[in-house]
């Protein structure tokens, strides 16, 4: 059924595009595939999470910019992150370094998060050390967590050569699943604070 799509051509030709362009954005479900890619080879890993990293920190450098520069103006419109920049805003006032480091891993806070420090005024040069660090370790963590899932899918099926676009999809597939979840679960969390 998928033998016409020659994954392995996409992945050579567009693979390290692909990860550089996901993680200006969101990011995780292309460093899984990141990682899957590197397991068979496809990619190299240590390539992969340079990728990943450099496009994860210059996707959180720009927000931190336009948050900077625009941010009293965009923040008070975004209506529907209300909650997330009010969470953001408090970790930055209490813990500012940590802050910094850990909102990439926190759901929901990824493109908010940085927009918000930059409106913090806290040191570009701080954020930008602090957002290399964070970018790196999410970075590592993520295709790390592709390339074992590479080879326990290896070990289940043996060659995972016929199987790449279902295992792609079915990433994917998952990834949305979880999103919808946590976006459910966020919208009935807000719904509920809004009914105290």
């Amino acid at each position: 059924m998928f033998e016409h799509v020659d994954v392995n051509y996409l992945l050579v030709n567009y693979g390290y595009w692909a990860v550089f362009i996901g993680c200006l954005l969101e990011g995780e479900t292309i460093l899984i595939l990141g990682g899957l890619a590197a397991h068979q080879t496809s990619l190299h890993l240590l390539d992969v999470i340079l990728i990943a990293t450099l496009g994860g920190m210059l996707g959180d450098q720009i927000l931190f910019w336009i948050g900077r520069y625009f941010g009293p103006r965009i923040l008070p419109k975004l209506h529907r992150q209300q909650s997330a920049i009010d969470r953001v805003s408090d970790l930055i006032k209490r813990y500012p370094t940590a802050s910094v480091f850990s909102v990439r891993f926190l759901y929901g806070m990824r493109l908010v998060g940085p927009l918000v420090i930059g409106a913090s005024r806290l040191s570009p040069i701080r954020f930008a050390l602090i957002n290399l660090l964070g970018a790196a370790v999410w970075a590592t963590l993520f295709v790390m967590a592709g390339y074992w899932a590479g080879e326990a899918l290896q070990h289940l099926l043996g060659n995972l050569k016929p199987y790449r676009l279902p295992i792609f999809i079915g990433v994917v597939v998952l990834a949305a699943g979880v999103a919808l979840y946590r976006h459910h679960r966020a919208k009935v969390k807000a719904a509920r604070s809004l009914g105290n």
